[in-house]
């Protein structure tokens, strides 16, 4: 629904505008209100998920979701839509880390790269499926039903949740949330990206200077206050301790950044210019929907078994590769000759590096904080598209009439694509320099501790968990058991969770008995 909702509202944007009478900056706000809230507060949704419950927290998101989209739906004006598409990053930023913890909390680490990469290959289709159904519904019923659809598929995602996904949370969860931490974080971003939204209109005026300044100021005050909160912060700077950690994110911000501008982009170049109905558009941006669905779950694997880092390099390559072929889509462009080229190199791009980033992202810090990880991984990833989409118009001298007319938006966009192309060549550098081969093998391997008041287990599981010796076994299984447990081995050391990695315990296929 999240990743959905992210794409299809951009296909739907040009018919907003003449809808509601609206300039480029209330397009660029019916995206970034979403983006603003989502970046803002997820950190604080995935430590929600962390404390309370990861299944519990997804669920009350995707009903705060819906529920929000049906507002949207219904907006009589542009104030009221950009208002309820604000209240829609809400819900994602409750639903969006707990999907993917949930994952990390409950497959084996041996199974856990494909299903990441399954993960990763449903959200890329649901991203880039969106300008398809998205074109679908305008050219149809009408725009607002971009944003009914997500209705339905809540009333199917949350009796499947709540019957078939077992609940899962931080058993070291503790302390208070970060109020100020959320209130400062969304905030600064939010003066920013006005202030980047507003200078195309008005200049280095103080209308732009001064929430420019307060963001930048805003954003200091952010990062002091979470090293002064340590233990209680929303975003704990001691996670950045992990190199691999800190360098996958800086990756993410590259990568993400370019892939909000262009799709933000795209789709308006190929109606406003191309001549595509929305519906045509949309359709034209299917073969990356089907390279991510085909393949997304072989890169994941692929990943595993070569390490991230060629395809952290190789993959934003590909994709700075298939953005700089999109400038060929001008007015009279032929699909198969101009377009379809472009798209299949950004998809293959995509394929490539989707799935190792986010399996190294929660390979980078322990099982424990899976949700906090997804949650800053996914801040990074939002906050980038958000900055992105305020910025690129600005840095591509794109004024708020611009998509009105074809000749200066192409002119435009052919500026815009080559800055795209520079993040993604700055990102696969990053990872070139920073990510290790082996990083999706070296997963940080703390013991972990078997709580005071643990439930009932079996007799040689608590044995296990308390380093005893079990009557009637050799000594080899004596001195095997005496190992200590991995973090993943959550159930033989009693803590109240679902069963994760039962350890290898030297039997066959190393997974334990």
């Amino acid at each position: 629904m999240a990743l959905l909702d992210s794409t299809v509202v951009n296909v739907a944007l040009p018919h907003i505008g003449l809808d509601l009478n609206a300039d480029l900056a209330v397009l660029q706000w019916t995206v970034n209100a979403y983006m603003l809230t989502l970046a803002g507060l997820i950190l604080l949704g995935g430590a929600l998920g962390d404390r309370f419950g990861r299944r519990r927290v997804f669920v009350i998101g995707v009903v705060w979701f819906s529920v929000a989209s049906l507002l949207c739906g219904l907006a009589p004006n542009a104030g009221m839509l950009i208002a309820s598409r604000a209240l829609q990053g809400i819900g994602g930023a409750l639903l969006t880390p707990g999907s993917l913890a949930l994952i990390q909390a409950t497959f084996h680490p041996d199974d856990r790269a494909r299903a990441v990469g399954l993960w990763s290959g449903f959200g890329g289709v649901g991203a880039a499926i969106g300008p398809f159904v998205g074109g679908w519904l305008v050219d149809g019923p009408g725009w607002r039903w971009v944003f009914f659809l997500n209705v339905p598929l809540a009333a199917v995602c949350v009796p499947v949740a709540l019957r078939h996904v077992p609940e899962s949370r931080d058993p070291r969860g503790h302390g208070r949330f970060d109020v100020l931490g959320a209130a400062l974080g969304a905030p600064a971003l939010g003066a920013v990206t006005y202030a980047l939204i507003a200078a195309p209109g008005k200049g280095a005026s103080p209308a732009v200077i001064v929430p420019a300044v307060l963001g930048v100021l805003l954003g200091v005050a952010f990062v002091h206050v979470e090293r002064r909160r340590a233990a209680d912060a929303m975003l704990p700077l001691d996670i950045f301790a992990s190199r691999q950690f800190t360098a996958v994110n800086a990756v993410t911000l590259c990568v993400y950044a370019a892939f909000s501008g262009f799709f933000f982009l795209a789709v308006l170049q190929l109606q406003v210019v191309v001549g595509y109905s929305a519906l045509a558009a949309g359709t034209a941006l299917l073969p990356t929907t089907v390279l991510m669905l085909l393949l997304s779950a072989r890169s994941g694997e692929l990943g595993r078994r070569i390490g991230p880092r060629i395809p952290l390099t190789v993959g934003p390559l590909l994709c700075a590769a298939g953005m700089l072929l999109m400038t060929r889509a001008g007015v009279g462009a032929v699909y198969w000759r101009d377009v379809l080229p472009a798209l299949l190199v950004l998809g293959l791009g995509m394929v490539a590096l989707v799935a190792p980033l986010t399996a190294t992202v929660l390979a980078s810090v322990e099982v424990e904080r899976a949700g906090l990880a997804s949650g800053i991984n996914n801040a990074a990833a939002r906050a980038a598209g958000l900055i992105a989409v305020a910025a690129l118009p600005l840095l591509a001298g794109m004024g708020p009439e611009a998509y009105r007319s074809a000749d200066r938006f192409a002119e435009t966009f052919g500026r815009a694509m080559p800055i795209c192309a520079g993040v993604l060549v700055l990102g696969a550098l990053v990872a070139w320099r920073t990510v290790r081969p082996d990083a999706l093998e070296q997963a940080p391997t703390e013991p972990a501790a078997a709580p005071a008041a643990a439930p009932a287990v079996e007799e040689g599981a608590a044995a296990e968990a308390a380093g005893v010796e079990v009557a009637g076994e050799g000594a080899e299984e004596k001195a095997v058991r005496r190992r200590p447990c991995r973090p993943e081995c959550a159930y033989h050391c009693g803590v109240g969770a679902p069963p994760l990695d039962p350890g290898d315990l030297g039997t066959p296929g190393g997974r334990g008995t």
